[in-house]
This record gives C-alpha cells, structure tokens and sequence, in this order.
C-alpha cells in the first residue's frame, strides 16, 4: 500500500491508495490545521512527522506512531540563543543515519535523538562566517532541504534560500558552501557566481549515487557529479530555467522529473498555463514534457518546492500537489496523470509511505 502524506497550508492530510495506485482514500486534516511545510515518514517503523507552524503557534514537528489517528507534537529545544530573532516554523525535515532533522525559519538546523520529542541546535551552520549575508527569499529566510547521506551519518547537505547549498562532513560542527557553477541572474555582471548566497529551490540525491546531486535554482537547473564542489547547467530543451520542485528517480540515478514554471516574475505557474511535467532519462543531457492527464488550458498554478515526489514500486509513481489544491498521481513513471483531489488548501509538500 501507498500512503501520501500531504502538507498543506491548513494541516496535514493522509491519502491512502489501494495495489493498483488507483483508489485513493482520505483522511484529514491532522495537526489542528496549522500549516505544515513538510513531512516525512520512517519506513522501517511508520511513524510520520510533519514540520509546520508560523508566526501565530510558533515551530513544532507533530508526530503519529499509527497512522494518523493519533498524533502529538514537540518543540522543546525549537529555539535559538536570547536575543535571536525568534523561530517561526519548521521548513524541512529529513531522517538519515545521524537521526531526525529540522530546517526552519529563520535559516538554521536543529537534529533531534529522540524521534523529534526533543530538539538541539547544530550551532555550527549559523556560526559560518557567510551567515551575517544570507537575505530572505521570497518565501523568507528558509532552510528548506535536508540531505543526509544514506550511510555515513556525518555527511550532511542542506538548501537555504537565500544562502546557498552547504555541506558538513563532521556531523554538523563545521560547513563549507557548495554552489561554484550556479549563477545570480540578478546580480551584477561581475558578481553572477558567488560563493555563497544562491537561492536555492530544491536539492536532491541521484539513487545509488550519494555524490550526485541535481538542484533547481531561481537562475537554472545544475547537476553536480563532486557532491556540490562543482555544480553543471542542464537547462537546455528545457521551458525555462525557473521553478520549484524536483524529484529523483528511486532506483536510475539518470532519471529525474521537475516542474519548471514560467518564471519569477511572470507569474510564477506553468508555462503558457498547460501543465507538464519534464523528465530526463540521461541525467539531464536531454528532457521530454509528460503532458498525458494534466490540465492544457488556463492551468494558472504553481507547485512549491517540496511538493512532487516518487515511490519506490515498479513502475515508479509519481506525483504531484498545487498551489490551487489540486493533487496528482502517476503510476507509470509520468507517462499518464490521474486527478485524484481537487480543492485541499494549498499544498505545500506530497511524500510517500510504503507498506
């Protein structure tokens, strides 16, 4: 069985979907119906977390060990040094061999040893000299990916807009920023490859290949084969070099599906409002537009940065949440799309729970 674990602005919603990934049954809202940014599932034991709060409830990471039907939630620890602009919610969460994480705003990281009931800040990002430079994005000063490596708990990557990809190898003391090849359009002519301050706007992790990363920026769509030291442009054949999410293949390293949107200034929604999915079968060297069951006419929505993803069965699922509430499934890998919600709050982030 699959379950999708929707964030949405309006609390958390649990889509659970027969063999066939054809019917889909559900249930929700949970979490009271703050905004959830993010959440995520455990495979090995199905608990879910979900990361979500704002300036009204402040930062919390809601926990169920069944399934939805029962849930509490934790910020103990959420909390950076007095005199520091207060947390206002958590952005990303990711679970790896170091344990569970938390990104949040303003940008920082916080790891928990305990399944999220208590929460420590990994000081050492925010201590980088860089930090004092980071500017909010549009969606604020966001810590918005978390990439732990699948083995080695000590290596760690993360996604700040504005501040760039940054990278540890120490479990999180120290940090050193990893964007050399990606570009600020919107910067003087001198200054378009920056060492830090990129606005990044999703970062993923080719399967089988922890050093392989492909990441969607405000300026392009790179692909970094030295675990960020050096970042390529695969943007050609591509609608536009603007978007949000991007997701990676369980299994083929090669193959990764994104949905670019029609630029920061021209609306943000899908080019020429028909909607399609673009996916690359060799690791970005070309792309095909999978259009079969989206909307080709007056589709004005966007999709956030954590709001597409895949499962792991064969053929791969796909799927897929808007700006407008709409949530998308694909059972074939893209080659065709089924509505399967329409009129949820805005979504915000879809995941996947097998089993």
């Amino acid at each position: 069985m699959v379950t999708l674990l929707v964030g949405t602005k309006k609390g958390a919603f649990l889509f659970e979907g027969d063999a066939g990934r054809r019917d889909w049954t559900l249930r929700g809202p949970f979490c009271d119906a703050w905004p959830i940014n993010h959440m995520i599932a455990d495979p090995a034991t199905g608990t879910i977390h979900a990361g979500g709060g704002n300036e009204w409830f402040g930062p919390a990471v809601w926990t169920t060990h069944d399934r939805g039907a029962t849930w509490t939630h934790s910020s103990a620890g959420l909390a950076y040094a007095a005199g520091e602009t207060p947390i206002r919610s958590v952005w990303s969460l990711a679970k790896g061999p170091g344990g569970l994480y938390a990104g949040v705003e303003p940008a920082g990281l916080f790891h928990s040893a305990d399944g999220g009931v208590t929460w420590t800040h990994l000081q050492g990002l925010r201590d980088h000299p860089s930090r004092p430079e980071w500017q909010p994005g549009g969606g604020g000063l966001i810590l918005h990916h978390i990439l732990p490596h699948p083995t080695d708990g000590r290596r760690l990557w993360v996604a700040i807009s504005t501040g760039g990809v940054f990278c540890t190898e120490d479990g999180g003391a120290t940090w050193e920023p990893r964007n050399r090849g990606t570009r600020q359009d919107y910067a003087p002519a001198d200054q378009r490859y920056p060492e830090h301050g990129q606005c990044v706007h999703s970062l993923v992790m080719a399967a089988g290949m922890p050093d392989r990363l492909y990441q969607q920026n405000h300026c392009g769509m790179y692909r970094s084969e030295d675990a960020g030291r050096q970042w390529v442009s695969i943007e050609e054949g591509l609608p536009s070099s603007f978007g949000f999410p991007a997701a990676a293949h369980p299994r083929d390293p090669d193959t990764l599906f994104l949905l670019p949107l029609n630029g920061d200034t021209a609306g943000r929604f899908v080019p020429e409002a028909a909607a399609a999915v673009w996916r690359t079968r060799d690791a970005g060297a070309t792309w095909q537009a999978l259009r079969e069951g989206l909307p080709q006419r007056n589709a004005f929505f966007g999709v956030l940065r954590q709001a597409m993803t895949t499962d792991r069965l064969t053929p791969a699922g796909l799927y897929f949440g808007t700006s407008s509430g709409a949530l998308y499934a694909s059972a074939d890998e893209g080659e065709h799309f089924v509505c399967i919600a329409e009129h949820l709050p805005t979504i915000t982030s879809v995941e996947v729970l097998e089993g």
